[in-house]
């Protein structure tokens, strides 16, 4: 059974930063990918960065680059998303996920068809 936990969201002003935690228990971190994700209002899922299941390797989309890092501990089951300068736009619903079959670089390209989701955790960035 793999269930995803976010933490460390909330509000903080524009220009701060915000680290983000996934707890993934039951996901063996040995095949697959995990990645973070967010969804605005009215707006698609995008993809935030993904990073292989028992590589370190990582993709950003160009609009993503910068500002986010995806690290892990496979140890702790847990995948980090540390959020740097952030602005208003970047107010969404953040949430992770993870597949063992999917390629990192093509699940955060199509965030959708996921075999395991987090319920989501809301981040707010004030002006």
């Amino acid at each position: 059974e793999v269930q995803l936990v976010e933490s460390g969201g909330g509000l903080v002003q524009a220009g701060g930063s915000l680290r983000l935690s996934c707890v993934a228990s039951g996901f063996t971190f040995d095949d697959g990918a995990v990645g973070w994700f967010r969804q605005a209002p009215g707006k698609e899922r995008e993809g935030i960065s993904c990073i292989s299941a028992r590589e370190e390797r990582r993709y950003y989309p160009d609009s993503m680059k910068g500002r986010f890092t995806i690290s892990k501990d496979t140890g702790k089951k847990t995948v980090y998303l540390q959020m740097d300068n952030l602005k208003p736009e970047d107010a969404a619903v953040y949430y992770c996920a993870a597949d063992e079959l999917a390629n990192f670089e093509s699940m955060c390209r199509t965030p959708y068809n996921l075999d395991y989701w987090g319920k989501g955790i809301q981040v707010t960035v004030s002006s």
